[in-house]
């Protein structure tokens, strides 16, 4: 299509746009939400095939005023808690699902990396998680309870430990992204390769499925919001690096406060796996196989629906 037909087509529109952003008429945040989501259509299509043509610049300047609407009006008729949880990160998420998708390319292949590294290389496993966590973890193997390590401490005294220690590595994993986004692969490479040759190690001592049942009780929302935060640290890495129409530090800002949305999301799954951790990895081995089963299954089921099947429903909900 010709960009004289494209604003033609799309004018009247496009006026309507500019109404709602700097008329007297006021729109609630779920309005403003669906503008938004068509005008970044529009502006998507404009960067493709007019990316040097001055439409690329109004439609971004229309795309950040409803922007700054969107998250600057405050809703009166529904909780603002529930409504951060409900509609802002998904749509937001479902914005950014590219960098989830990478996120998670890079999860796969480096865990695979770590189970090859530890098949034939035997002291890869010694090399990665250190001397001391191998020898501990052989004598609980030999003692039949691989996954005794959850019992060291207290339940209480585990659960603040455990749920302070993850969200410390979240926040690593998503401050990291001010390199470039290379900080943040470093450490999510590095963490799924140590992920890869554990799981490796309890498969080459007869003990895979013990290890499962004992380690995903917590591992299914702990491991999925680990790739999340990696996904936001590579969202703020972008901003920096591919700053498209903005100013670099306009794409900043924008990468931050959509990055940090979705970060701040993962924090209740990290605290809710911190507690499965604390108070219930512990009986994995003594609990029946049905509860295990149930447990990982109903973790994993609901931090995938959230963060991967949830946003496309809000988007087309908003974008009949």
């Amino acid at each position: 299509m010709r960009e004289v037909a494209f604003i033609k087509q799309n004018k009247q529109k496009w006026l309507e746009f500019e109404q709602a952003i700097f008329g007297k008429s006021k729109k609630n945040p779920d309005e403003m939400a669906n503008l938004y989501i068509h005008l970044v259509n529009d502006l998507s299509y404009a960067q493709t095939y007019y990316p040097k043509s001055k439409t690329v610049v109004y439609l971004n300047y229309l795309a950040s005023q409803i922007y700054q609407k969107i998250y600057k009006t405050k809703r009166e008729e529904k909780n603002r808690f529930i409504y951060f949880f409900s509609t802002e990160v998904p749509l937001t998420v479902y914005q950014y699902r590219r960098y989830l998708l990478f996120a998670f390319i890079i999860f796969f292949g480096a865990v695979a990396i770590g189970v090859v590294s530890a098949k034939y290389d035997e002291n890869f496993v010694r090399l990665i998680l250190g001397d001391g966590y191998v020898n501990m973890t052989l004598d609980n193997i030999k003692h039949g309870n691989p996954v005794a390590v959850y019992k060291s401490s207290g339940s209480v005294q585990s659960f603040i430990g455990i749920t302070a220690n993850n969200l410390g590595v979240g926040v690593r994993s998503y401050i990291y992204g001010l390199f470039g986004g290379i900080g943040t692969f470093m450490f999510l490479l590095y963490n799924c390769i140590m992920l890869g040759s554990f799981q490796y190690f309890f498969y080459q001592h007869g003990v895979f499925g013990a290890s499962v049942r004992g380690i995903w009780i917590h591992g299914s929302m702990e491991i999925f919001g680990m790739v999340v935060e990696a996904a936001c640290g590579f969202i703020l890495g972008a901003s920096l690096l591919f700053p498209r129409t903005y100013s670099r530090l306009n794409s900043f800002k924008i990468g931050f406060k959509d990055s940090l949305k979705i970060f701040l999301s993962t924090i209740p799954f990290t605290i809710a796996a911190g507690f499965l951790e604390g108070f219930i990895t512990r009986y994995a081995i003594e609990m029946p196989h049905w509860l295990n089963v149930i447990i990982i299954l109903g973790t994993l089921s609901l931090i995938s629906f959230y963060f991967l099947i949830y946003p496309r429903f809000v988007y087309k909900k908003l974008n009949p």
